[in-house]
């Protein structure tokens, strides 16, 4: 009466779940078998009230439960993929096949040849380890779905879990004990809420599967957890055959103890440690070879360079080396900007892409985080509180974006994509592998940084020992003029010519007295150097003073301007600098144009000074326009003027543009930032 209560409540329960399940518009193979598994258990429910199918028959027991089973081996063989269509793809699969195997023997060697009923416990329990370890592997594998998963899994679990304890003990003492049947309608009745919830939390059905040390370590456990219980059952079966009256007594405290031992050593650390090491060293495959991998990472890397372009391209090769990739960008972070420094097999950073960066700088200076643009698509929960424009997403051209750090700060982004190949999918190994990739990289970039700023450091302080000769020498060159002046004072015979001579002599004594002053005074006062001015009228007092004696003479274009803060002085041997070397590149018919104009949507003011002389090839301008001491002009020329102004306009926060093209011209703009 107490089991017919339970099994006709149970039946009760899953035949209003059914009724749900139909009237639920959700399409797919896996919806469609989770109809199926409610069905039969419906009907398995109706099997067990004596009132409906009479007295209980053993072998109806074993036939409906093992149907069940495979039943629910079936939904969840279609649940371990996402792209299946109809159930002849799920069969056609070789793991399906296998997955179902247990069942098919359970109902296949009785047709052939007589089996006691040890056979179905044992077979039983065989199908109910299966599901479990099943259950395992797509809980481990659900990934950040575990949350969704998680109430199917509780739910096929504990009903399985049941029942392995149940056929397991049948096993041991050759009989199914009466409570266990009657309890399982009650179960099967209280877990129906679970299966409620999953069918409500689930919206894709399907896991892609894949096989990782942990899925194999605790599904190994759980297998051995079987093979032992079945063992132990073995054991505890000849005693009761063999041991008389003490059989049974016996048999219960070999179940107690096997329990406890198993237990023991499921929870002891070291042995799950010694069968991981095991399974890792001789049946699990790495999705690459560290150390091939690595050697050809180092071998990347280790390329000798005289200049950065070359450092940032081998840097953006490592990167696309590592995963088999053939696109890539590799871009600097700065202030302001974002700044491509290397690209291959790619076009150029375009608005999209450049939008994206920015907003992950800031998103990556607080998580670290490798970013997976196609997984953000469709599984954003998987990036807490990452906010990524979605137009501009459509427009991005790279799957990875791997953020190289500087002290704790972003110092720019590696961009790849897979272009025709094999496209990598971002799970934790691939995270781990990629890490550690990055770090490496991002010290070979931050190593060759360091060690050009010491050279070029070594470069000045050769310079600094340079101007204590130059000092030497100009002290001698005023001394001698000094003498001029004072024999010519004793001899002069044409007055003209010597006043003219004075006055040239005065002159140049003036201004080498000057250039000592700055040589020498090593104390800058820095109060009220910077200080908010228009810049055209900085410009217009050098062109006036300094750029009238050279063709072709600059015009000014004063579109709009803004206040600025700068140093005057500086900012004004910067400009000198670049229209001299415009009118130097420049022939005499030709154009020398100074525009300013503001740059509204990145706040700040453009000073655009464009030529239309010889021009410069890319190679140039990447490899030596800005490099100190490497100069064109001979012996005329220091090499430090570009170099100069590109540091200063960073200094401030601003930036250094420069287009150019061979034979049509170049344009140098000067970018400062707005407060």
């Amino acid at each position: 009466m107490i089991a017919d209560i339970g099994y006709g409540l149970s039946f009760l329960a899953y035949m209003v779940l059914l009724l749900l399940l139909l009237t639920v518009r959700k399409s797919g193979l896996a919806k469609h078998l989770l109809v199926l598994g409610t069905m039969i258990t419906m009907l398995w429910s109706l099997g067990f009230v004596s009132i409906v199918a009479g007295p209980l028959d053993i072998h109806y027991m074993f036939t409906a439960d093992a149907v069940k089973k495979a039943v629910w081996l079936l939904f969840i063989a279609s649940c371990l993929r996402n792209d299946f269509e109809n159930i002849w793809q799920v069969l056609a699969r070789p793991a399906t096949l296998f997955i179902l195997l247990p069942p098919a023997i359970t109902f296949i060697v009785p047709v052939f040849m007589p089996v006691a009923e040890s056979w179905y416990y044992f077979m039983l329990t065989v199908m109910s380890l299966e599901i479990l370890i099943l259950l395992e592997v797509m809980y481990r594998q659900a990934g950040s779905n575990q949350w969704t998963y998680k109430p199917l899994v509780l739910y096929l679990g504990t009903a399985h879990l049941f029942e392995f304890v149940m056929y397991t003990n049948a096993t041991m003492v050759n009989q199914i004990e009466i409570g266990y049947i009657a309890a399982r309608g009650y179960i099967y009745l209280l877990l129906t809420p679970l299966l409620v919830i999953a069918m409500r939390r689930i919206k894709h059905w399907g896991i892609d599967i894949f096989i990782s040390r942990d899925v194999v370590l605790h599904s190994s456990l759980l297998l051995v957890a079987g093979i032992y219980l079945f063992c132990m059952a073995l054991i505890g079966y000849a005693i009761n055959y063999f041991g008389g009256s003490w059989g049974a007594t016996v048999q219960i405290v070999l179940i107690a103890m096997s329990f406890v031992l198993l237990a023991t050593l499921i929870l002891s650390n070291s042995f799950r440690t010694k069968i991981k090491v095991f399974i890792t060293k001789h049946f699990f495959a790495n999705q690459f070879d560290y150390r091939v991998e690595w050697v050809k990472l180092t071998q990347a890397l280790s390329t000798e360079t005289t200049t950065l372009p070359q450092v940032y391209a081998n840097a953006l090769g490592g990167f696309l080396g590592a995963i088999n990739y053939d696109e890539g960008l590799l871009v600097k972070v700065s202030n302001i900007d974002v700044e491509e420094v290397a690209r291959r097999n790619a076009g150029s950073l375009n608005n999209a892409e450049a939008k994206l960066i920015r907003q992950l700088t800031i998103y990556c200076n607080k998580t670290s985080w490798l970013i997976d643009f196609d997984e953000f698509e469709y599984k954003p929960f998987n990036y807490a509180d990452l906010q990524l424009d979605r137009e501009a997403l459509k427009e991005c051209r790279f799957q990875l974006a791997l953020p190289i750090f500087k002290a704790d700060k972003v110092w720019g982004f590696a961009l790849l994509s897979p272009g025709e190949g094999e496209l990598v999918s971002l799970n934790w190994e691939v995270r781990d592998y990629l890490t550690a990739v990055t770090e490496q990289v991002a010290t070979y970039i931050l190593h060759n940084e360091a060690a050009m700023t010491v050279a070029e450091n070594a470069q000045f302080a050769a310079f600094n020992r340079m101007s204590a000769f130059v000092l030497h020498d100009l002290k001698n060159v005023l001394a001698q003029i000094d003498l001029i002046l004072c024999n010519a004072e004793q001899h002069k015979s044409n007055p003209e010519f010597i006043d003219d001579t004075f006055e040239t002599l005065h002159y140049t004594k003036a201004r080498m007295d000057k250039m000592l002053r700055q040589l020498t005074d090593k104390k800058v006062d820095k109060i009220g150097l910077d200080s908010a001015e228009k810049l055209s009228s900085i410009i217009a007092a050098v062109i006036d003073s300094k750029c009238q004696q050279s063709l072709p003479v600059p015009t000014i274009v004063n579109v709009e301007e803004a206040a600025v803060v700068v140093d005057p002085d500086k900012f004004a041997n910067v400009v000198y600098h670049i229209i001299s070397n415009a009118q130097q590149a420049t022939p005499e018919d030709g154009k020398v144009t100074i525009q300013l104009e503001l740059d509204h949507q990145n706040h700040r003011q453009l000073v655009k000074i464009e030529d239309t002389g010889s021009g410069m090839d890319k190679a140039f301008i990447e490899e030596r326009l800005f490099k100190p001491f490497d100069t064109t002009k001979g012996n005329a020329g220091m090499g430090i003027g570009a170099y100069d102004a590109k540091n200063y306009m960073e200094s401030i926060g601003g930036k250094l543009f420069v287009t150019s093209e061979v034979g049509k011209g170049s344009c140098f703009t000067l970018a400062f930032p707005l407060d």
